[in-house]
């Protein structure tokens, strides 16, 4: 009886888990039934069925009204980074766990680099950065090309669990940099270095370590493919903010983003800027994604983009040109612009009588910079600068445009509008097209248009 209950446990137990999202199940499976992903489902032993009530312990604190406890402890310390402080809305809190994750070769390190000194400069606990991924002579030579050395600001390089509590008893650091939580094992745990059931044990170590010693801690995430989050989708479950650090690798232009922030709002960006010396942050960086010229060429127009809460201005550039094949459809060709938005513009586009042949024609549009825009309220932008470079007219040098184009033509509102005119003329920019009825008010030096659709907005422009 007993032989044939303990089987039938047995085998109600999980033995397999999946890499990405750590659902588990009982028999292996082509595509993981939680996340959908192929090939993900790693055995991962068999466990016990059995649930018990684990036994009562002796909390390490006594509950007290809520009223009574003490906030100063969680309260954020400038990093003295702007852009990121912008980000975490404040600083690094004393005992939260950060996941910073990005593509290889974007610039993590570098930026934890210049983190990590600028803690150390403040004085009091020192900077703990552990690294596994590189040795500590590779590190150093990147932190003095960065210039980002200091005498409180500790390095080691290590991949066992044991020996980072071990670094972290001698040490006591104010700030723990962990690069990345990837490259750590524990000497408990079954499975291979980056595994599930790893990556999840690490980090629940290292967060209670964190919170119980009021230690800042950042731990460096990789990215698969897609560019999520490697590991159980519990990562950033267990973590208190998650970051994304983003930007092409043939442009200058990093942004930071936060997706998760229990201290802060998650509508924020950072931007910086990669050089061969460090990185910068940058305040104002609308300058990046503006072409200069002194005189005006078809086929561009400014617009001005919502990233987060900061209004950042963007030029779009488009070219059209005959189509010479025999057979075969136009190509298409955007970069940096939502695809799918500006085939309809297109489509849209299409109707106006100086326009009307565009369908025949090869178009490629882009946006300067190395910025993506894909929010609705640059399709106003992207339709003028089509029609700009369709029709050979430049548009006027100091215009530019914001406005969500529906199918019937119409220019709807959009969000932020006083934002983006106050933002534009404070670059120099006296001439906006913008949906009719908006609400706005009148901006010194700054003559506003407002257009009810898309035709009427190319005469607008067409007669200025």
């Amino acid at each position: 009886m007993s032989t044939s209950s303990g089987k039938s446990a047995k085998r109600a137990s999980p033995g397999y888990a999946c890499t990405e999202c750590g659902m588990t199940a009982v028999r292996w499976v082509g595509r993981c039934p939680e996340c959908q992903a192929w090939g993900t489902m790693a055995e991962a032993g068999v466990r016990a069925a059995a649930l018990t009530r684990p036994a009562a312990v002796t909390p390490r604190t006594a509950a007290e009204p809520i009223s009574k406890t003490d906030s100063a402890v969680a309260r954020a310390a400038a990093t003295g980074i702007g852009e990121l402080d912008r980000v975490l809305g404040g600083g690094l809190v004393p005992g939260a766990v950060l996941l910073l994750a990005g593509e290889p070769g974007v610039g993590k390190s570098t930026l934890l680099l210049e983190v990590g000194q600028k803690y150390a400069q403040r004085g009091g606990p020192p900077a703990l950065l552990i690294t596994g991924e590189e040795s500590t002579a590779q590190v150093r030579a990147r932190a003095q090309r960065t210039h980002t050395m200091h005498e409180d600001f500790f390095l080691a390089a290590e991949n066992d669990l044991g020996a980072v509590i071990a670094h972290l008893d001698e040490v006591k650091p104010g700030l723990l940099i962990l690069d990345s939580v990837q490259t750590i094992a524990s000497s408990t745990v079954e499975g291979g270095v980056g595994g599930v059931p790893q990556i999840r044990a690490v980090t629940a170590t290292i967060s209670a370590i964190a919170k119980e010693r009021g230690i800042a801690t950042v731990l460096v995430g990789h990215v698969t493919k897609d560019g999520s989050i490697a590991g159980p989708r519990a990562l950033e479950h267990l973590v208190d903010v998650v970051l994304y650090f983003e930007g092409d690798r043939h442009t200058s232009l990093r942004m930071l983003r936060a997706i998760k922030n229990r201290f802060g709002a998650t509508d924020e960006v950072g931007c910086f800027e990669m050089h061969e010396e460090g990185i910068d942050e940058l305040p104002d960086p609308s300058g990046l994604f503006v072409s200069t010229r002194d005189i005006a060429v078809p086929g561009t127009c400014v617009t001005v983009t919502v990233t987060g809460r900061r209004p950042l201005l963007a030029e779009v550039q488009a070219l059209v040109s005959p189509y010479g094949a025999s057979s075969g459809s136009p190509r298409r060709s955007f970069t940096d612009l939502d695809s799918s938005r500006v085939n309809m513009l297109l489509a849209v586009l299409g109707r106006l009588s100086d326009l009307q042949r565009l369908s025949e024609r090869e178009v490629y549009a882009a946006s300067v910079g190395g910025i993506k825009i894909s929010e609705p309220a640059v399709d106003l932008a992207v339709a003028m600068a089509v029609a700009s470079a369709a029709t050979d007219r430049p548009l006027p040098a100091n215009l530019f445009a914001i406005g969500e184009i529906s199918l019937s033509g119409d220019v709807r509102r959009v969000s932020g509008v006083q934002r983006r005119l106050s933002e534009a003329a404070r670059l120099g920019f006296r001439k906006a097209l913008v949906p009719h009825g908006s609400d706005w008010s009148l901006v010194a030096g700054l003559k506003v248009y407002e257009v009810p659709t898309i035709a009427a907005a190319w005469q607008t422009v067409s007669a200025l």
